[in-house]
């Protein structure tokens, strides 16, 4: 059994995404994996980016893996978090569904030095 976090979009997105994170994390949890879900960890849609990112990453570092939902490369929080994991060695998990509802961009640096 892996520990899996999960990364994605939420800003912009109705519900901040929330029902494809609880997707995923139904899916991975029905094959036997522990998955650290933002929003699960960060269920008030009123609370800071700021103080979700530290809660977030909180958990992500515990993990062993990261699984990326669509849409990912266009989030601040999500590159943020892809980095990390990156840096920290974690298994990376890209969701291969084609539907990405809004384009915000891509991840460039993302201020943690490097290019």
């Amino acid at each position: 059994m892996s520990r899996i976090y999960i990364a994605g979009p939420c800003t912009g997105y109705p519900d901040l995404n929330f029902p494809a994170f609880h997707a995923a994390a139904a899916r991975l949890r029905a094959a036997g994996h522990h998955v650290e879900n933002p929003a699960e960890i960060n269920a008030d849609p009123s609370a800071e980016w700021l103080d979700c990112m530290r809660a977030d990453i909180a958990r992500l570092v515990t993990c062993d893996a990261i699984h990326l939902l669509p849409g990912w490369s266009k989030s601040r929080g999500a590159c943020l978090e892809h980095q990390i994991a990156v840096g920290l060695g974690l298994e990376i998990i890209e969701n291969q569904s084609p539907y990405v509802p809004e384009d915000f961009g891509t991840c460039g640096n993302v201020g943690m030095g490097g290019a």
